[in-house]
């Protein structure tokens, strides 16, 4: 994908899961330079060396996306390093398992945090940078969590149906500026967040992920199904692509969907009963 070749990018939640797949995934495709970018600092300086150590150029920033400062300064420094900014992933994400009855209102402020108000810290310091220089790409992870209603990760659910908001609407007022914004909605990805999410009132169980209508994909096929879609300007990008099909079956007739997601919740209950 040569659309990559030469271009500089930030990654946030660089150091592990999507966004450390998208980032050696950008490195194969020569980016110029990727930012790896997490609140980790020893993983994000190892995910930059294993790049480096392979020929491509990379370097770990310390940067906490819930923190608008940290991220307009993670932007200023890509700007003042290289120019440019081409490709701002607003990737970082975390996860809380359990029912809403048991979730506290710390534990809805997290998520909400993290999810979206990181995904808007770092659209707004990358947008602005975009129009000056006429160009870019702002690229928001959500779920297909935030595209069609998901139990049990009801504070993750809000805050990504937020972020797929932002992001269809944003694109919209961007066009005029030559800056394009898509949104990635991927299903189960083998990436461990569901192993580091904060619980509530349940215990994790990994056979959740075999008995998910969903079938997981790893990190590695779903950086590569996003850059096809960022390649292609879509709006919209699900992963696996074969996802927008359940999507188009939600929006235009729910009922259809909903057996499948009643079915699911008490899969997760039977698996995931309290501690």
């Amino acid at each position: 994908m040569d659309y990559f070749a030469g271009k500089v990018a930030v990654v946030t939640g660089g150091a592990s899961g999507i966004g450390r797949a998208l980032c050696e995934a950008l490195a194969r495709m020569r980016a110029a330079s990727i930012a790896v970018a997490d609140t980790d600092a020893a993983k994000a300086a190892q995910v930059a060396a294993g790049i480096n150590s392979s020929g491509g150029r990379a370097s770990s920033v310390v940067a906490d996306v819930t923190d608008a400062g940290q991220v307009q300064a993670l932007v200023d420094r890509t700007l003042a390093e290289h120019g440019r900014l081409d490709f701002m992933f607003n990737n970082a994400g975390i996860a809380i398992l359990g029912e809403v009855r048991d979730i506290s209102l710390e534990q809805w402020e997290r998520v909400i945090a993290v999810d979206l108000w990181g995904v808007i810290n770092g659209t707004l310091a990358s947008y602005r940078a975009m129009i000056e220089q006429g160009s870019g790409h702002i690229v928001n992870t959500a779920s297909l969590c935030g595209l069609i209603p998901i139990p049990m990760v009801i504070p993750y659910s809000t805050a990504k149906h937020a972020v797929v908001g932002l992001s269809t609407s944003l694109r919209l007022e961007a066009a005029r500026f030559g800056v394009r914004v898509s949104v990635i909605c991927p299903g189960l990805v083998n990436t461990g967040i569901f192993d580091a999410a904060a619980l509530a009132g349940v215990k994790w169980d990994r056979r959740v992920l075999g008995v998910s209508p969903v079938r997981p994909v790893n990190a590695d096929r779903c950086a590569y199904h996003i850059l096809r879609g960022v390649r292609k300007n879509r709006p919209v990008i699900t992963v696996p692509p074969r996802l927008s099909l359940l999507w188009s079956i939600y929006r235009v007739y729910p009922p259809l969907a909903n057996p499948l997601l009643r079915k699911a919740l008490g899969d997760i209950r039977r698996l995931c009963s309290g501690t």
